[in-house]
């Protein structure tokens, strides 16, 4: 660690316990959430301003004084912000320009700081994987701005860059790894709990603004605005991260033990099979696998007990009608994939963009995904089910070479690691990582919350790896280390 960094580090910690900085940051977090509702219950439109500056603002305090809660801040902006978009349409008519989603990605993009900080020494800590993703991004930055329009431009940036500039942090902060992995692990235990049960709602009941928004957005992949017809997407803004949201905190579920865990999980796998999204489904049950596949046999036990209880509490709930018959045909489209038609499109996707993608050498760079409808002047998305595709589309060779070759170099060194015999949670972030690597194939799990999810959990498996090397661990004393730490971010 430089100088600089020790005298900057010396400053946010100045004159203050952790205690006092903690009041602080719930303070700030309570001001934020009043912010927001007086604004929402006067002039609603307003809070389409208010809301990312606040969100800004309050993410930057958090960052300098009270890191692991500015993590959990940060991760909540993502899981609601677009239902607190869909209340504020609701009230103040429809935004097309979708400009109050952008204060999750200011949010997150605040750890910009971090890379500042630490760019020098990323190399020697072991952080050259992100050092070459960075270095796609920069890439297809810099060709955006020669073919493309600034303001599309910048949106794709912050797409892009926000999982990995979250990931570095998590990964250069290693030595807070156990703080960070109570953090996640307690976010994601509510996450599971709240969205999921609002899923449901969603499901059954759909509420005025969700209807209201599927209407508006023409997002006719998301189902209809009538009850029982509706893949869920949650608090969130489509299926798709919603789906990757909950196949995580499903995961996580097993690294932990506590009276919420029971009823999270109830509503979590029912709201998970509403969303229809099939990939995820795939992943969740590879996550699975690999976990099962690099635990003690003790734990392997405890995962076996719990998937059979979860299966014997969730299914007769499945046979009522309707959710049987959609969900059954859901799953029958598995084994007649030829007739299925989203199978169909995406196979049509391969046969005819793949030989394009692949001979695009320069790449069109960021803005290339979103385009300006010269009617009404509004940013539009063209969706490309698939991040293979949308990789070489966007960064060409020329950065998909060092930008996917950093993922492959942390998913293969991941893959060696040997604490997750030890330590279920690390267990448990290697698989989610794996199985959203490899979901990479379906669509873009790179970019926006779906990136969140990747590039965190395959940096906070590094920096567990990182933490355990630093205390010294060897095989026989690292049992009780993890053990340790696995009973206190259970209680």
């Amino acid at each position: 660690m430089t100088s600089n960094q020790i005298l900057f580090n010396s400053f946010l910690k100045k004159n203050y316990s952790p205690k006092e900085r903690s009041q602080q940051g719930w303070i700030v977090i309570f001001a934020f959430l009043l912010l927001s509702l007086a604004c929402y219950l006067g002039p609603a439109a307003s809070l389409r301003v208010v809301y990312p500056v606040a969100a800004l603002v309050t993410a930057i305090f958090l960052y300098l004084r009270h890191p692991i809660l500015y993590l959990g801040f940060t991760w909540w902006m993502w899981f609601l912000s677009a239902l607190v978009t869909r209340l504020v349409d609701l009230r103040a008519g429809w935004d097309p320009t979708r400009q109050m989603l952008v204060a999750p990605y200011l949010v997150g993009f605040v750890t910009i700081g971090t890379l500042f900080r630490y760019l020098p020494s990323a190399h020697r800590q072991g952080g050259l994987p992100f050092l070459l993703a960075f270095a796609g991004v920069f890439y297809a930055f810099l060709i955006g701005l020669v073919y493309n329009q600034p303001v599309p431009v910048a949106r794709s940036l912050l797409d892009w860059l926000s999982p990995l500039l979250l990931g570095f942090h998590l990964f250069i902060n290693w030595r807070d790894y156990p703080s960070y992995r109570q953090n996640i692990q307690r976010t994601f235990l509510w996450c599971v709990l709240i969205t999921g049960a609002y899923g449901i709602f969603q499901f059954v009941l759909p509420p005025e603004w969700d209807r209201f928004w599927l209407v508006q957005s023409k997002l006719t992949s998301a189902g209809d605005p009538i009850p029982f017809g509706i893949r869920v997407w949650s608090t969130m803004h489509s299926p798709g991260p919603f789906a990757n949201v909950m196949q995580a905190g499903l995961m996580l579920l097993f690294t932990s033990s506590g009276p919420l865990n029971f009823p999270a999980s109830t509503v979590g796998y029912l709201s998970f099979l509403f969303t229809q999204v099939r990939t995820c489904w795939g992943g969740w049950l590879l996550g699975i696998v690999i976990i099962l596949g690099s635990v003690k046999a003790r734990i392997q036990m405890r995962l076996f007990i719990t998937i059979l209880v979860m299966t014997m509490c969730v299914m007769p709930l499945l046979a009522i009608q309707p959710f049987s018959k959609i969900i059954a045909a859901r799953f029958e489209s598995f084994s007649n994939l030829e007739e299925d038609q989203s199978y169909r499109d995406r196979s049509k996707t391969y046969d005819t963009q793949l030989s394009i993608a692949l001979s695009n050498t320069l790449g069109n760079g960021f803005g290339n995904s979103w385009k300006v409808n010269e009617k009404t002047g509004q940013i539009e998305v063209l969706v490309i089910d698939s991040g293979i595709l949308d990789t070489f589309f966007t960064l060409g060779w020329f950065g998909a070479i060092p930008y996917l070759g950093g993922l492959i170099l942390i998913i293969i060194t991941i893959s060696k690691y040997a604490e997750v015999r030890f330590d279920s949670f690390m267990s448990a972030t290697r698989a989610i990582a794996i199985s959203c690597s490899v979901q990479l194939i379906g669509y873009s799990a790179m970019i926006g919350l779906s990136g969140m999810i990747l590039w965190s959990f395959l940096a906070i498996t590094m920096a567990a790896h990182k933490y355990y090397q630093h205390q010294g661990m060897t095989a026989p004393n690292q049992y009780q280390g993890v053990t340790a730490l696995n009973e206190r971010s259970t209680t």
